[in-house]
Order: C-alpha cells, then structure tokens, then sequence
C-alpha cells in the first residue's frame, strides 16, 4: 500500500511539475510527443531519487531542476497554429479508466436495488421490516462510494482530488441519505431514536460538507487556466472567484442546517401540514443567493 501510494504521489508531482513548464506554449502532437517523453524520463529519475531517500514531492522538483531550461527544447519543435477551444479540448481529453466505469455500473446496480425497495415498501408492497434498512443502506452507501470513486479520478480539467478528501465528501453523502432513512423509518414507527439518530447524521454531513467546501482547493490544470484567462469575460464567477464559491457552500450549508431545524421544530408544533415550508423558504433563499453572487455585482 505504502509503494502504490508513493508511486501516485511521485506521478502527480510529475504532471503538475511538466504541465507548469509547459504552460503558455503553443502545442503541437510533435511537441505533445516531446512532452510525454518527458515525462517518462522524469518518472523514471524521480523513481531513483525517491529510491535513494527522497521525498516524492522533493524528488520531482530535483529532477525539474536537473533537467534545466525547456526553451530550446519547445525552440526545437515546431508549433502548432492557433486552435479551437474544442481542438484543445479533444486533444487534452482523458477517458475514464475502465476499471471506474466497472465500479460506477456496480454501484449503480446497487443503488438501484436500493430505490427498488424503497419504492415497493411505499406502495405497500409485503415486504419484511428489515429490508427497508437494507434498502437505504444500499442507497447511501453506492451514493456516497460513488461520489468517493469519481472525484479520486483526474479529468480533462483537473487533477485527482486526494483520497481522504474524496472519502470525505461521499461520506457526507451517505450520512445524508442515511439520516433520511432515519427519519423515514421514524415515520413509519414513531420511535425516537431513529430520528434522533437521523438528525445527527444530517448534522454531522452538514458540518463535513461545510469544512470540505471552506478548505476546497483550486484543482485546475494550467492549460485550463489558460484558457480561462483568454475567455474570462464569459466565465462565470465561482469558476473565476474560486474563494466565492466555497463561501456560497458556507452559506448554503448554513442555510439547510437551519431549514432542518426549523422543519423539526414546526413539525412537533404546528403540526406536518405546514413544515413543508421549511424546506421550500431553503430553496428560496438558496436561488436567491444563488442570483445575487452571480448577477448581483455588474462589471463596470
């Protein structure tokens, strides 16, 4: 486990460390040739380094250092005209791996199965007790290790979110999706506990998803940025304000832990019929913030 992680780290390093180099240089397949041997030769010196004692991030950049100026190199090779964004993008395209889409199917079976029950058990369909808790076990659980799974893969546009961050994410997911089991099964039986428990696990999901989005990083790859900066005017502004984005899931997240509260609290008061509105004022509010970070500041 320890090597298969080293050898991740080494390539990531790897890719960020050639892709900083090669940003803002007209690309063409020989130059993209150029850039992929490269790269092989710098994994196989970064594999030395870290072999004599070094760290993965450290053996990168010594390896970057060794290998000097890349100006003649690019001078070397010819470049290529300029090009569509759509040529760009076909040619910075990665595929998902197929190992990915064997496990999405998988999870996606299982989470169907999941609704399946769920959707037998509201229509009243004889089905045991305890099938309902495996159902929302089935759909919290392919959720939220589906969420893990797709942010750990690199895109065309970003790189691999890291494990521990991805886990995160899809177990706030799946404490989602279990709280309201939770409090499905409480309205089924009545008993306390479920949705005390429920109540916890939406908490709890609120706070990770809110610290995840305050502590969320730019994952973007330079040549993305690059086109970014050429087209900024029609960006729109989370994508340019990295920083207004995670306060816009600050606020959301803030938003929806108090419209649950608020639901509980008329829920036990003023009764069902009107705590529906808890949730629909959320929405509302949610829009509005929505437009107001987005349209609110015209450009002068």
């Amino acid at each position: 486990m320890t090597t298969a992680h080293s050898t991740y780290d080494t390539a990531l390093d790897v890719h960020r460390l050639l892709d900083e180099a090669f940003a803002g240089a007209e690309m063409s397949p020989e130059r993209q040739d150029l850039k992929e041997e490269i790269r092989a030769n710098l994994v196989a010196r970064v594999g030395e380094l870290v072999d004599a004692g070094r760290s993965p991030a450290v053996a990168a950049r010594a390896a970057m250092a060794e290998l000097g100026d890349l100006g003649p190199l690019l001078d070397a090779v010819p470049a290529a005209g300029p090009t569509s964004s759509h040529t760009e993008w076909e040619r910075q395209r990665i595929r998902p791996a197929a190992g990915f889409l064997i496990r999405t199917a998988l999870l996606a079976a299982l989470g169907v199965t999941g609704v399946v029950l769920l959707v037998l058990t509201v229509a009243g369909t004889a089905v045991p007790s305890g099938w309902l808790l495996v159902a929302v076990a089935a759909v919290a659980v392919a959720a939220g290790a589906g969420t893990a799974d797709a942010l750990c893969q690199e895109t065309s546009t970003s790189y691999p979110m890291p494990a521990g961050r991805a886990g995160g994410y899809g177990a706030a997911v799946t404490l989602v999706l279990a709280g309201l089991g939770a409090g499905w099964q409480f309205l089924t039986d009545g008993s306390l506990p479920w949705l005390v428990g429920g109540a916890l696990a939406v908490v709890v999901a609120v706070v990770l998803f809110a610290y995840l989005g305050g502590t969320q990083t730019n994952r973007h790859k330079p040549w993305v940025l690059s086109m970014e900066a050429t087209h900024r005017e029609t960006v729109d502004v989370f994508t340019r304000d990295p920083a207004a984005a995670a306060r816009f899931g600050l606020y959301v997240a803030t938003l929806w832990l108090v419209a649950t509260a608020t639901f509980g609290v008329l829920s036990f008061t003023v009764g069902w019929a009107w705590s529906w509105l808890a949730p629909l004022g959320g929405v509302v509010v949610m829009l509005l913030m929505l437009a107001r970070m987005q349209f609110g500041h015209p450009r002068c």
